[in-house]
């Protein structure tokens, strides 16, 4: 099964290895098990395949013995580090306007997590979502990103954008208190939602560092990258990040199609040409999620086959033996004695 969850740029491995040498752990003894050497994370090149990422930061906090290392790790990533479209957030006109870029762009740097401004009569809401399971990962990436984007805001607006409050969907960590020290604001867990709001007011007031020609510069720059990167990916991944983006209630051929811009008709036979279909794409984002759900153990197996959208838990216990010839219950995670 092709995982069809994204690679990641390597270049960001390159702050969680300097947090670990700070701990005393060499970053070549950490790297080791995804075969990739310390020299390897100056390449801006480098891209690494999801398993690997997601074995990266699970031996991080094991090795640093830190849970909050997702949070030292986001305070190192500065607007400058997310290259151009760093560049462009730096010299935008508006707050609003740098939102607007990490809503359009933020694939070619963090293709983990997607963000979408909200505003309501008496506050502006950015709603981070998660594009693909992160499982036992979510915290600490989703702590890095978030953390990241919030101190872009402020750095632009001169401290002027302060973030009213951070929420997040997960519960409180032992580190809660720690957590909203590095946040400085309040923090909220246990939320239905993740990310921060900040004062409506500020969303269109003028930034000082603003310049129009260097944005231009850096928004086609951006631009051009996506299209390169749309362009070469093929249109079954594209179905494939369509449907992780919605995790449940998965979209229909018909409807994917207008996502798309394509008649289902042409659809169907422009990923025959790929050498796949439609439902062995929903079966293989099925089958990736339903072991992430199964390994993070916080659904039982009945609440992930009704997500997965089978009506009866029954045929999804035969479409799990048929992916891994193992029962589902084979996969949950085994109480500790």
């Amino acid at each position: 099964m092709t995982d069809p969850r994204p690679e990641l740029p390597g270049y960001y491995l390159q702050h969680a290895a300097a947090q670990l040498q700070r701990r005393g752990v060499a970053p070549g003894q950490w790297l080791a098990s995804a075969g990739l050497a310390e020299a390897a994370l100056a390449d801006p090149a480098l891209r690494v395949p999801f398993a690997d990422f997601e074995q990266l930061v699970l031996d991080a906090l094991r090795l640093s013995r830190e849970p909050a290392l997702g949070l030292f790790v986001g305070e190192q990533l500065a607007p400058a580090t997310h290259g151009v479209v760093g560049d462009a957030v730096l010299s935008s006109g508006s707050v609003r306007e740098a939102i607007s870029l990490f809503e359009r762009y933020i694939p070619l740097r963090l293709p983990l997590v997607s963000v979408a401004l909200e505003c309501s009569a008496s506050e502006a809401r950015l709603r981070f979502t998660e594009t693909c399971p992160l499982g036992e990962i979510r915290r600490p990436v989703v702590e890095a990103v978030l953390l990241s984007l919030k101190n872009a805001l402020e750095v632009i607006s001169l401290g002027a954008s302060r973030i009213g409050a951070v929420a997040f969907a997960f519960e409180a960590p032992g580190y809660a208190a720690l957590a909203r020290e590095v946040l400085r604001c309040p923090v909220r867990y246990g939320q239905a939602w993740t990310g921060f709001s900040l004062p409506l007011a500020l969303l269109d007031a003028p930034l000082r560092a603003a310049d129009p020609v260097a944005f231009r510069e850096a928004a086609a720059v951006c631009q051009r990258e996506l299209d390169k990167l749309t362009a070469n990916t093929t249109l079954a991944a594209r179905v494939q990040r369509l449907m992780l983006e919605k995790q449940t209630g998965f979209p229909s051929l018909a409807v994917t199609a207008r996502s798309l811009h394509l008649a289902p008709r042409t659809l169907h036979r422009r990923l025959e040409e790929e050498g796949t279909s439609f439902k062995a794409l929903l079966e293989g984002v099925r089958h990736t999620l339903a072991l992430a759900h199964l390994r993070q153990g916080r659904f039982t197996v009945e609440e992930i086959a009704y997500a997965l959208g089978y009506t009866d838990t029954a045929n999804f216990r035969r479409a799990f033996r048929r992916w891994e010839s193992k029962p589902p219950s084979a996969f949950l995670p085994r109480p500790s004695v």
